[in-house]
């Protein structure tokens, strides 16, 4: 009997396919990527100072169910104005720290019915839980936003420099000394006395 020759399947270009495959399944396949909210945290006091709250050194700022930001319970700001508002109560300096030292460096207006001492003036920040997230944060970001303009401009008049190149410039020496305590320093004296109350109904 003749031997019967099993047929045989060419698989050369299996792997060529299998390849073009891979790449065409990478190119169209969509990935879902997290959706959050970014959100910095105040930095943590090493040593908090004391604080003897005063009414007029407590600025209250709220969000209602409409995402309208009052002031001080019945004001109604504008977001665009919020961070001038939050400057001028932090900078004001009518008064003196717990210590009875003056704010040399504030330039505020020195009114007698705002905040003592950037030292003693505390924001309060409060909302309802149906107000958006966006009034939310954009609120969150103007009040960070006023301390950030203070620090700056206090380290570029003490140092020639904002305090955030001198972040930047310690992040790349971390052993300059001279440059930890310059950052401390300017922190000291706008600390962040931020309280956030539990949001009402």
């Amino acid at each position: 009997m003749s031997e019967r020759n099993t047929p045989e399947v060419n698989a050369g270009s299996m792997a060529d396919i299998a390849f073009l495959l891979l790449i065409f399944f990478l190119v169209t396949t969509t990935m879902d990527t997290d959706i959050g909210i970014y959100k910095r945290l105040p930095e943590k006091q090493i040593t908090p100072p004391e604080i003897t709250l005063n009414e007029k050194n407590v600025l209250e700022i709220n969000i209602n169910a409409n995402d309208e930001i009052l002031i001080e319970g019945d004001q109604i700001m504008k977001i665009e104005n919020l961070k001038q508002v939050v400057v001028d109560f932090i900078d004001n300096g009518a008064g003196t720290n717990n210590k009875g030292e003056k704010c040399t460096w504030c330039n505020g207006k020195k009114d007698v019915t705002s905040s003592d001492h950037p030292e003693k003036a505390m924001i309060s920040f409060q909302s309802k839980r149906n107000a958006s997230y966006t009034t939310y944060i954009s609120v969150q970001n103007e009040i960070l936003s006023a301390y950030t303009q203070l620090r700056n401009d206090l380290s570029q008049s003490l140092y020639n420099k904002t305090l955030s190149q001198l972040e930047t410039e310690l992040k790349n020496n971390k052993g300059n000394k001279e440059l930890a305590e310059n950052v401390q320093y300017i922190k000291s004296k706008y600390p962040q006395l931020i309280t956030e109350q539990t949001p009402e109904k």
